[in-house]
C-alpha cells in the first residue's frame, strides 16, 4: 500500500480524508488553479484507496467548488472566482 495520509480506521469517510488532503494542497499553493488532477484510478493508487472511493473524493471537490471536471479533458483545480460565494 502507498505512503498515504488516509487513515480507513478514523471516524470520518475516507473519500473525505481524501477530499480534505486535496483541498488543503490547493491551500498551501502546492496544487494551483488550472492544475490537472490525476485520473481517479491513479488518485485511487495515489492514496491506496478504492476507485469508487477515488470518484466520490472528486465529487466532494466538484461539490466545494474546488474542482471542475471537463468531459474528456480530465478535472482541473478551479479558479477561485470559479468558486461559490461563501467558499
Amino acid at each position: 500500500m502507498a505512503d498515504t495520509p488516509i487513515d480507513p480506521e478514523a471516524a470520518e469517510y475516507v473519500y473525505r480524508q481524501v477530499a480534505d488532503h486535496i483541498a488543503a494542497e490547493v491551500a498551501s499553493g502546492k496544487l494551483h488553479p488550472g492544475a490537472r488532477l490525476p485520473g481517479e484510478r491513479a488518485l485511487a493508487e495515489q492514496y491506496g484507496v478504492a476507485i469508487g472511493t477515488a470518484r466520490r473524493a472528486v465529487q466532494e471537490l466538484r461539490e466545494r467548488g474546488l474542482a471542475v471536471t471537463l468531459p474528456a479533458k480530465g478535472t482541473f483545480i478551479a479558479d477561485s472566482q470559479d468558486q461559490p460565494e461563501g467558499q
